[in-house]
């Protein structure tokens, strides 16, 4: 029976991958946001080892930074959705939407929720749906007219 062993990625290989200095990594691992699932470093010249998983969690962490969003309010993030997804890698299984000022995470394309408020359901509304909705409507309210007409801007 063959184990299969994961390729695990080396802290220089990490920080060319997610575009961050080692010190960020170093800092991130000893501080616990997102530590090296495959090896910890155990003592001077040990390395981390890293799998594919925590590269895109950091690769996650890296992009809500150049969102606008503080590393503070990161750290908060990941922290309450490990408790709400009861899991080790909350980057990694969930989509994640900021708008800088606040953290979103989409369950499924229905349960989108504002993170720091501990799950407060957001409202969204996606444009071409509704277009169609309203085209749609219109064919069947009134088919067969020619619904519409061409008014000049400013005309009243």
């Amino acid at each position: 029976m063959t184990q299969e062993r994961e390729l695990g990625y080396r802290a220089p290989q990490v920080c060319k991958l997610v575009g961050i200095t080692y010190r960020q990594l170093d800092y991130w691992a000893r501080t616990n946001l997102i530590r090296p699932s495959l090896q910890q470093a155990t003592g001077s010249g040990s390395q981390r080892l890293y799998s594919f998983s925590d590269v895109v969690q950091l690769k996650v962490i890296k992009r809500l930074l150049d969102a606008g969003m503080s590393l503070k309010k990161i750290r908060s993030a990941v922290t309450i959705l490990a408790e709400q997804l009861d899991s080790e890698r909350p980057l990694a299984d969930v989509t994640l939407l900021s708008d800088g000022q606040t953290i979103y995470a989409a369950h499924s394309e229905q349960e989108v929720v504002d993170v720091f408020r501990r799950g407060q359901g957001v409202f969204g509304i996606a444009i071409g749906p509704v277009q169609d909705e309203v085209e749609g409507d219109i064919h069947q309210l009134f088919p067969g007219e020619e619904l519409g007409e061409v008014v000049e801007a400013g005309a009243t």
